[in-house]
């Protein structure tokens, strides 16, 4: 077959890739300056980006046919960015792509009043699970090199077959657009459905990684730990006794040497019970006991 051949095939492939993806890829009105995406997730459940919902009542979601139907908020998780809407009819279900790949062809899409739109790139980095900087899990590092357009958050990313890899968002990093994985939207979007909001526990404390001085690396057998550079009155830590430069090196008897670390132990499970904080004041190690709250849920 002659290259220019190749060309109009792959071209012809890219097109109905977008036709049929496009059947699953909503426009969501929430009367801000310009339209946001989102996806059918389930039967009468759409799945769009927390940061660019900007209200929670008068959603209006524009449909592959052309059409508009209400919604209405089931709930939202700031520290993933995803949010969960309801509408009462049926839209086509997208497929799950196998695993991305590194160099892989992908296109996100988006939709607004004028119809569907796309973004052709590829898969630039993969790795492994992170938080975001409001402690959410993201289970996979997902970054396509494409352009993610003005109301392209919320859209999917999807490989040349059509498939779903997940959630492109601007939402997460001031300089990257990223792609929730699938994985973590059906963990998060499970939660809101059956609860309406995510769990997770709290401490109330502003956090920076710290290195320990070497006389106390060798006593305590630890590198670093996190200083307490703010603590919110009335918080749970607040009430343990947690103050102001304050070097927190282990939690739950589990050692800490960045926010993530602290993070990673305030699960839902940990809501309500209580923990022994170890914390370096004064040069001396000191243990505090401190009972995990929950985090408030924030809308911004």
């Amino acid at each position: 077959m002659m290259t220019s051949e190749l060309l109009i095939a792959f071209s012809d492939q890219l097109a109905a890739t977008v036709a049929k993806a496009g059947q699953w890829v909503v426009g969501v009105d929430a009367r801000q300056r310009h339209t946001v995406s989102g996806m059918s997730w389930q039967a009468g459940v759409v799945v769009t980006a927390h940061h660019a919902l900007r209200r929670d009542e008068d959603l209006t979601l524009i449909l592959p046919t052309g059409g508009t139907a209400p919604a209405t908020l089931v709930g939202r998780d700031p520290s993933t960015d995803l949010a969960v809407l309801r509408l009462d009819q049926t839209l086509p279900l997208p497929g799950f792509a196998p695993a991305a790949q590194v160099g892989q062809i992908v296109l996100a899409l988006g939709r607004n009043e004028e119809g569907v739109s796309t973004s052709l790139g590829v898969v630039s980095a993969l790795s492994g699970g992170w938080r975001t900087w409001r402690g959410g899990k993201i289970d996979q590092f997902l970054r396509p090199d494409l352009n993610l357009y003005p109301g392209f958050s919320g859209g999917p990313l999807v490989d040349s077959q059509g498939g779903l890899l997940g959630m492109n968002t601007a939402g997460l990093s001031r300089n990257l657009g990223l792609t929730i994985p699938v994985v973590t939207i059906r963990r998060v979007v499970g939660q809101l459905l059956s609860q309406g909001r995510v769990t997770r526990g709290y401490l109330g404390i502003g956090m920076q990684p710290v290195r320990l001085p070497e006389n106390l690396r060798a006593s305590l057998d630890l590198s670093g730990g996190v200083i307490v550079v703010n603590v919110e009155p009335g918080s749970p830590a607040d009430q343990g006794g947690i103050l102001l430069g304050d070097v927190l090196v282990r939690l739950a008897g589990t050692a800490v040497a960045d926010p993530g670390d602290v993070l990673g132990l305030l699960g839902a499970e940990q809501v309500g019970q209580t923990v022994v904080a170890q914390v370096i004041r004064g040069g001396q190690l000191t243990e505090l006991t401190i009972s995990v709250g929950e985090r408030p849920q924030r809308g911004g």
